[in-house]
């Protein structure tokens, strides 16, 4: 890790929240998720301030018993660092996050609308926009720029497409503040943000236009953020540098995949509580096992997944009673009338599987709808076959994490849509995620290779996660920022 260094981290969920335990006491529960887990080591590393949402009610009264100061937190490695919490207006943080971040941008970004039918651009998305996603975005940046009077020499790292202003409204008032901002989503061809009215689409540009640094999980990504902003904002774009010059000020482009924390995860992997699990698992599973595991977003492709088993079930009855699939999905968004829609078509095919295939004690689909993360991780030793088919993905932690503690040489089937594909894929079964049949045909084929190309394809994985990650991937933001700065550039 480079020196110790001030750094301000700002993302709309933290890695700390408060609430009341059964005696009344307020507690801190720790912040899971990948995010938070990822930028934990910086904390360790460096002095940081991070700044977020009061998400709670107990978030809420913290911030209002500290006057919207910092306070002094521990991490779960008992690193300190200071939490800011904003205490936003309810109705606008309801706009901001239920109408404009969630579902708008997330699938704008993910490619989800059928635009024959959605989106309706009404008057209620231009008012959570005006009332919601600007004023939400505005607070943080106040926060930001109280937090830099204070540390004036601290570097500022923003985070997803919560903040997507924030950076623009930092940049006018601090014109030489060291700023990135990492978007881990998806970020689609020109076209598509032609579904935004002009003012929001060209504000999320030039928003992210006054950081000194954009990154990205993917190439793709990044080349469509350059296509997008020479297009909609007539930005000047070198492609050769990968720099983007606007509004006086010079935007580096960079495609940096984030990881997870292999040492961290094997030993978690081999806790008790995961071995406990995984016992349970090995001793019900049947001689071959496909897993899926994910979030309930229909960027997931969940659906799809579903009738692709069901299609190799069809196809091949001499595996029935020998294969089943294993779904862990963990509830997502379920306030959002789309993502409660998309569970309730979850379950809907899984019944339909099950009701076509199951007899004599055999049930081929086994969902299970909990957030369990141990079971994940337990799930994760156990796998033959490891369905990855996301529709699209700004990298998806899955496909690292699986192969990473793996113990019976299964085979990642991995969507050429999610990020991850980019570094993965040459060790993966690629495949179109809306090809159904494909799908159905890549579990077949996952099942039917040979023990020799299973071991090399999984150990390769493992290798690359293990050489690539989260700390080489935090120390390739500092660098970047060190780099390419409007605070370097100066000196």
């Amino acid at each position: 890790m480079p020196d110790r260094r001030k750094l301000i981290v700002v993302s709309n969920r933290g890695p700390a929240s408060f609430v009341r335990d059964e005696e009344g006491k307020r507690v801190a529960r720790r912040g899971g998720g990948g995010l938070v887990t990822a930028l934990r080591s910086l904390v360790a590393h460096h002095d940081v301030t991070w700044i977020a949402s009061a998400m709670t009610d107990e978030d809420r009264a913290v911030a209002g018993e500290a006057g919207g100061e910092a306070i002094e937190e521990v991490a779960r490695d008992g690193s300190a660092y200071r939490l800011r919490l904003i205490a936003h207006d309810p109705a606008a943080y309801d706009w901001y996050y239920n109408v404009v971040a969630n579902p708008t941008l997330w699938f704008l970004q993910h490619y989800l609308w059928a635009l024959a039918y959605a989106p309706d651009i009404d008057r209620g998305l231009h008012h959570a926009w005006d009332e919601g996603y600007v004023p939400v975005n505005a607070a943080f940046a106040a926060a930001v720029l109280d937090e830099l009077e204070a540390e004036s020499d601290s570097a500022v790292f923003f985070h997803d497409y919560h903040l997507y202003l924030v950076p623009k409204l930092v940049r006018e008032q601090r014109p030489d503040a060291p700023l990135a901002h990492f978007v881990h989503i998806p970020w689609p061809e020109p076209d598509l943000w032609r579904v935004l009215p002009e003012p929001i689409r060209s504000a999320i540009h030039e928003g992210l236009l006054a950081n000194d640094v954009v990154g990205f999980h993917a190439e793709r990504w990044r080349l469509n953020f350059m296509r997008s902003s020479r297009d909609l904002v007539d930005c000047e774009c070198n492609f050769e540098t990968n720099v983007c010059t606007f509004d006086g000020g010079r935007t580096h482009a960079v495609a940096r995949p984030i990881s997870v924390d292999a040492a961290e995860f094997t030993e978690l992997a081999a806790s008790d509580s995961v071995r406990f699990l995984e016992a349970e698992l090995a001793a019900r599973r049947p001689e071959f096992l496909v897993l899926r595991v994910d979030r309930t977003d229909p960027s997931k492709n969940v659906v799809r997944g579903f009738r692709a088993f069901e299609h190799y079930l069809g196809a091949h009855p001499e595996m029935h009673g020998r294969v089943s699939m294993l779904a862990l999905l963990d509830p997502s968004r379920q306030d959002i009338p789309e993502y409660a829609e998309y569970l309730a078509a979850i379950q809907r095919a899984a019944r339909h599987v099950n009701d076509r295939f199951q007899g004599g004690g055999w049930t081929p689909l086994d969902l299970r709808i909990e957030d369990n993360f141990a079971m994940s991780v337990a799930a994760y030793k156990q796998y033959d076959v490891l369905l990855v088919n996301a529709i699209y993905d700004g990298l998806n932690l899955v496909a690292k994490e699986g192969p990473l503690v793996n113990e019976r040489d299964g085979v990642l089937i991995l969507s050429e849509n999610a990020g991850a594909h980019e570094e993965l894929g040459e060790w993966a079964l690629s495949v179109n995620p809306f090809d159904v049949e494909a799908q159905a045909e890549a579990i077949h084929a996952a099942i039917q290779m040979a023990p020799q190309e299973r071991r090399a394809r999984q150990t390769s994985i493992r290798e690359y996660v293990c050489e690539h990650d989260v700390g080489a991937w935090l120390e390739t933001q500092l660098a970047d920022l060190d780099r390419w700065s409007a605070r370097a550039a100066q000196s």
